[in-house]
């Protein structure tokens, strides 16, 4: 059985999480490759830019929307969620990894962090 995968265009709309909102928003796709997958996404509502290599988000690019929270260790995370951080600026939760262990990409950069510790 073939499994179906969507085909995007440039200029079509995606509902996908924004770094920067911290919600579900409509997302203006900009450049895709010639299998028509998604290789560069902007934020309709805060013009967030985020990059994907493969389907995975590889860079984000923070536009005018609002802060995201500063990074708390004993705060629970989820994936898509949007924070600062004092010395890596701010990022995107890409991956809850264990109950106490997240990967966040800063800029182009994943690093793994710790969370909801108690």
């Amino acid at each position: 059985m073939a499994v179906k995968t969507e085909v995007y265009a440039v200029d079509d709309s995606v509902e996908m999480m924004c770094s920067a909102c911290d919600l579900e928003q409509n997302h203006k796709v900009q450049t895709v490759t010639k299998q028509g997958k998604i290789t560069k996404a902007s934020c309709e509502a805060c013009e967030t830019v985020s990059t994907f290599t493969r389907g995975v988000k590889t860079s984000v690019n923070m536009g005018t929307g609002k802060n995201a929270s500063p990074y708390d260790r004993m705060r629970k995370y989820r994936k898509g969620q949007a924070m600062t951080h004092e010395t890596f600026g701010r990022g995107e939760v890409t991956a809850v990894i264990e109950p106490h262990k997240i990967d966040v990409l800063f800029g182009d950069r994943t690093r793994r962090m710790i969370h909801a510790q108690t």
